[in-house]
């Protein structure tokens, strides 16, 4: 009997001081269902609970989309899945979504969580695929009323030490957002050049300091020193921006080192030629009148949708599209710091 229970039974997670800081020390944040209070005092200060994330500009996104029962939808891009629920709730049990995500880890804790709330394959088809490939999806599915794409990095890949998305904690530089293909991060880094570093750096995230920061990692792979983690390569940041005022200094290492992993990770996933990709294939899927709503977080994102809605909208392929930006309450954005970035933009099939 006592070896029964010596088996089943599992001891609370250990931490030192008064409060969890470490992500594997945030049990209590990972069960929102057990732990509602606890979910929200993290949320109300401002912060966004371990292995969750908070959907952006939900309310704005319904708004734009116009879902009606018995309509068929898309979400591009499902993360959490908090867009998703959304959306299938203004389905009232009538119709289908399909939902694409090419993270094999979260895909399947959020179809669990999904079906959990009554919201299984009846209502939603969940495909593990790049969002580059709706024209596949939309040959099996069917054309949409109604798309969604947030381009945006979900908060349990950032968080999560072992995906290495984050400067702030020390794991392996990976930020692939499928882990079981291509190259990571670290991989990348030590096949390319410095030109083509410095490049990488200024086209995907208008690194300032490009060439300080790549003659820094290049100096140091020519010295043997290979950067296998998201620490390494932060310290060349620090130490590249030893050149700017030491009042400044702070604020700029934190800023570089944002801008240095966007980069990497946009190069990595090839995030720009996805984009590509679906914009070009967007309006294939779309029924007549179908609409389309997309969050983008950085300009050379926005640019790119911004461009191709314009075009579209001129060549007669679009009959109405988003002329400014939708950006996030001030409420929202107290409440959610990582919506501070995101805009929205709109169309509808002609």
């Amino acid at each position: 009997m006592n070896g029964d229970l010596e088996t089943t039974h599992k001891r609370r997670v250990r931490y030192k001081g008064t409060h969890p800081r470490s992500f594997h020390e945030k049990y209590k944040e990972a069960q929102p269902e057990k732990y509602a209070d606890t979910i929200e005092k993290v949320i109300s200060k401002g912060s966004t609970p371990a292995g969750m994330h908070i959907s952006i500009m939900v309310n704005e996104i319904l708004d734009v989309l116009k879902i009606q029962p018995g309509e068929q939808g898309l979400d591009a891009t499902l993360g959490y899945g908090g867009h998703t629920k959304a959306m299938l709730e203004r389905l009232e049990g009538q119709g289908h979504m399909h939902a694409l995500d090419v993270d094999p880890i979260e895909i399947v804790k959020t179809k669990k969580r999904l079906e959990d709330k009554g919201f299984g394959p009846e209502i939603l088809t969940i495909h593990q695929t790049n969002f580059a490939n709706i024209d596949e999806v939309a040959k099996e599915a069917g054309k949409f009323d109604f798309v969604l794409a947030d381009l945006g990095v979900s908060s349990m890949q950032i968080d999560n030490p072992e995906r290495g998305f984050s400067y702030k904690v020390d794991g392996p530089l990976d930020l692939r957002l499928d882990p079981e293909h291509g190259q990571s991060a670290a991989e990348r880094l030590s096949g390319i050049t410095k030109n083509e570093f410095v490049g990488m750096l200024i086209d995907n995230s208008d690194e300032p300091y490009a060439e300080e920061i790549a003659k820094v990692v290049f100096d140091n792979m020519r010295k043997g020193v290979k950067f296998e983690t998201t620490t390494e390569l932060k310290d060349a940041i620090e130490k590249a921006l030893e050149i700017v005022p030491k009042a400044e200094r702070k604020e700029a290492v934190k800023k570089s080192c944002a801008r240095v992993f966007q980069a990497l990770r946009i190069d990595v996933n090839s995030e720009f030629e996805v984009l590509y990709a679906f914009l070009e294939k967007l309006p294939d899927i779309l029924k007549p009148g179908g609409r389309v709503a997309i969050l983008t977080f950085h300009s050379g994102e926005d640019r790119l949708v911004k461009k191709a809605f314009k075009e579209l909208k001129k060549a007669g392929v679009y009959s109405d599209a988003s002329e400014d930006v939708i950006r996030p309450s001030a409420a929202e954005c107290a409440r959610n710091p990582r919506a501070k970035s995101t805009k929205l933009r709109w169309a509808i099939k002609g």
